[in-house]
């Protein structure tokens, strides 16, 4: 018998993830971020002066099209771009002090997204669900 879809484990989570993501926007845009910055200023806030291949795989993104996206950033002074010491041919990537600021702001309601999002759980039920979802991420990490 086919599951419900509505019930179905995959489009649940799908669905959860993409309802989080466009209240997230929606606060970005305030912010002037599109969802494709937001989305590469928050990796770089955790692997600052990452090289752009690397940063390239990190985010599973072609390099033109990450390249390009990084082009705009920088011409806004978010971000800054270094040759490497060694290899001039490889730049590493920066957070500016322009943009520190923002990506307070940024982290700020991405937290009271996720709180609003969990708001009806309980601390327990909170704890199982992060749980359940790692497990679930660490076999399919393991099939791939």
């Amino acid at each position: 018998m086919d599951e419900d879809y509505k019930n179905n484990i995959g489009f649940l989570i799908h669905d959860v993830a993409r309802l989080m993501r466009n209240l997230f926007d929606k606060r970005m845009s305030e912010l002037g971020l599109t969802r494709s910055q937001w989305w590469v200023l928050n990796y770089l806030y955790f692997n600052e002066g990452i090289n752009q291949s690397d940063f390239s795989k990190l985010l599973d993104l072609e390099k033109a099209p990450l390249s390009r996206l990084l082009d705009r950033m920088e011409k806004k002074g978010w971000i800054v771009r270094k040759n490497d010491k060694v290899d001039k041919r490889i730049k590493t990537v920066f957070l500016s002090k322009k943009i520190k600021p923002i990506i307070v702001k940024m982290r700020d309601k991405a937290q009271l997204t996720r709180q609003e999002a969990l708001s009806n759980l309980s601390y327990i039920e909170d704890q199982n669900l992060r749980h359940y979802l790692k497990r679930i991420k660490e076999t399919l990490i393991n099939k791939s």
